[in-house]
């Protein structure tokens, strides 16, 4: 059974425009500014296919070229889209450059140059889908594999929305039968595809940045910025991982902050926060951008190293002579800001629970001998469980358990 060719226009045109307006409706609820940004460029689109389907035949020239100019504006918005929900600021020129251009182009070329038109108007979209595409392909990061759709699909966008209108124009002057043709027809059934198509590759964005926000938050000490426990601890693992296929050596460290309750009790856990936020500054300024730092606990940090201990001792030493030269002052009075270190170092392919539990047990051995040191472990045991069994300590893996 032959399909209507302008039915299909029609019901793609509906189905872009209730997608739209679910876009907008959902941008609007989440307060997301990119989905109303590909709401209103469905919405557009569907204007502007709906309008020259139903009149298009009806206009002259230049108000031809005016409704189709919606067209571009919707590909300018949907280029605009791929900004903002990149945190970039949306550029207003650029997204109406394309249907200026058209105008003008569609004004000055002579009535019967269709061909040249149809050139003229491909490259635009080209251009806004090239862009658009590249907006995507900058944020790509490490899930390029489950993002390609989202870089493929917009360079499709402007033409699947132009295309047919185009293609269309172009070989009506040459074939009558064109309008009724299986082109027209195959045309309109993307169109439709792709509408739909299109809002399932949008929440894959948004879903994809949403899992990712939460699996930042679930990793992340909000008081810091640094990686929590948990954080830390998945973080280290492929470290450790990484290095041991290197055969190369790593180092742990523990930092308690010295006397931090007295802090909190004399000024106030306001200040208190202040100096876990100094101390946080103090270790990433002091450490490489391959080294990895967290918050392990209330005034407890930690650190893993990619390198000897002997290298990881000089490192602890910096931290906690930058730390102790912080001068900090309140109410006139100084603040001791002074932190114990223990430090433990492994061979390739350690567990990670040893390297803490050791290095735990040189950061007490640091307290004991009076606070503000740093303390290495002087042998390291061939496994978690025999530094269990010899020292009865019951949790190796949580730092500030103090040895029984």
């Amino acid at each position: 059974m032959p399909l209507d060719s302008m039915t299909l226009y029609f019901v793609a045109a509906l189905i872009a425009a209730l997608l739209g307006a679910m876009l907008l409706s959902f941008g609007t609820q989440e307060n997301n500014p990119a989905l109303k940004w590909w709401g209103a460029a469905y919405l557009v689109g569907a204007a502007s296919v709906a309008c020259w389907t139903s009149a298009g035949q009806l206009l002259g020239d230049v108000p031809f070229a005016l409704l189709n100019s919606a067209g571009f504006i919707a590909c300018g918005m949907v280029w605009t889209a791929a900004r903002v929900f990149h945190g970039r600021r949306p550029s207003f020129p650029g997204l109406v450059l394309g249907a200026v251009a058209w105008i003008a182009m569609t004004v000055m070329l002579d009535p019967h140059a269709e061909a040249m038109r149809m050139t003229i108007g491909a490259f635009i979209v080209a251009v806004y889908a090239a862009l658009t595409a590249a907006e995507l392909w900058a944020e790509r990061r490490r899930s390029l594999k489950r993002r390609w759709p989202a870089i493929v699909v917009p360079v499709l966008h402007g033409f699947v929305l132009l295309l047919p209108v185009l293609l269309g124009s172009f070989l009506q002057s040459t074939d009558d039968q064109f309008a009724s043709s299986i082109w027209v027809t195959i045309f309109a059934v993307e169109l439709v595809l792709y509408a739909i198509g299109t809002v399932f590759v949008i929440f894959m964005l948004v879903s994809e940045r949403t899992v990712t926000a939460h699996k930042k938050a679930a990793s992340t000490d909000p008081l810091t910025g640094m990686l929590n426990r948990r954080g830390f601890a998945e973080a280290c693992a492929r470290a450790i991982e990484r290095e041991a296929k290197a055969e190369r050596p790593v180092t742990v460290m523990i930092f308690d902050i010295d006397h931090f309750k007295a802090i909190n009790d004399r000024f106030g856990h306001a200040t208190g926060d202040e100096i876990l936020r100094l101390f946080s500054t103090v270790v990433v300024d002091n450490l490489r951008i391959s080294d990895l730092s967290g918050r392990v606990g209330g005034e407890e940090f930690a650190a893993l190293l990619p390198c000897s201990l002997e290298e990881g001792v000089l490192v602890a030493e910096r931290v906690r002579e930058a730390f102790a030269n912080s001068g900090v002052v309140l109410d006139d009075a100084p603040v001791e800001t002074t932190v114990s270190i223990g430090v433990a170092g492994g061979s390739a392919g350690i567990e990670l629970e040893v390297l803490l539990a050791s290095a735990d047990a040189a950061l007490y051995q640091a307290k004991r001998s009076g606070r503000n040191r740093v303390e290495a472990a002087v042998e390291l045991p061939l496994s978690l469980e025999k530094l269990r069994r010899n020292t009865g300590i019951l949790a190796a893996s949580k730092p500030g358990v103090t040895p029984a």
